[in-house]
């Protein structure tokens, strides 16, 4: 089974991206989430992979960290809920707040994402109440093989901001990552931008 790919990003489609790894190009289908992590063709990344193995097909799912993929195992053990329903569910709520989400039942927020009613979003609710807790704090994996960013959305945004400043995203996400680093806990978004221009100056 695979478990984790590195290679370079040949593509980027609608629901998933084809990483080359050694001249082998495999589709992982992957949260939009995940997918606005990912730097630009031929930049190098590195996903977490979940490999679903059925009678007619093997597909590959892939996750910017750990939570990301933790989360997605629980909430394919829901009745009802698939592989494509549980990537819809982290496209719209990042771990934190999927996690928050369920722990205060608030189905609104879980019926956000496309293909989850009323009833689903309740049933999601309910069902992982209790498992919520071990996933509160999953470890982190860097999307980027070179240059790892901090997951959350903080992070991603202010890595986009620096790129439409003009910096190159390999560039901004280093950035942002040490940035991260020398703040701690979960700046706001402002702050890594400044940290982060002050970074790049050195």
């Amino acid at each position: 089974m695979i478990a984790k790919l590195s290679g370079v990003i040949d593509s980027v489609g609608e629901d998933g991206v084809v990483l080359d790894v050694g001249g082998v190009g495999y589709l992982v289908f992957c949260s939009a989430r995940t997918a606005r992590m990912l730097p630009g063709p031929g930049e190098a990344a590195r996903l977490l992979i979940e490999t679903h193995v059925r009678e007619d097909h093997i597909h590959l799912y892939g996750f910017a960290d750990a939570g990301e993929r933790a989360w997605f195992r629980l909430l394919t053990t829901v009745q009802g809920v698939g592989a494509r329903l549980a990537l819809a569910v982290l496209s719209v709520l990042p771990p934190d707040r999927l996690h928050a989400a369920i722990v205060s039942g608030d189905t609104g927020a879980l019926s956000q994402a496309e293909g989850v009613g009323k009833k689903l979003a309740a049933r999601i609710a309910n069902e992982l109440k209790e498992k919520a807790g071990g996933l509160a704090a999953a470890p982190v994996a860097a999307v980027r093989a070179a240059d790892p960013v901090p997951a959350g959305d903080a992070a991603a945004d202010a890595v986009s901001a620096l790129v439409n400043l003009g910096y190159r995203r390999n560039e901004a996400a280093a950035a942002i990552a040490r940035a991260a680093q020398s703040l701690g806990g979960e700046p706001q978004v402002g702050a890594l931008i400044r940290a982060g221009l002050q970074e790049l100056a050195r």
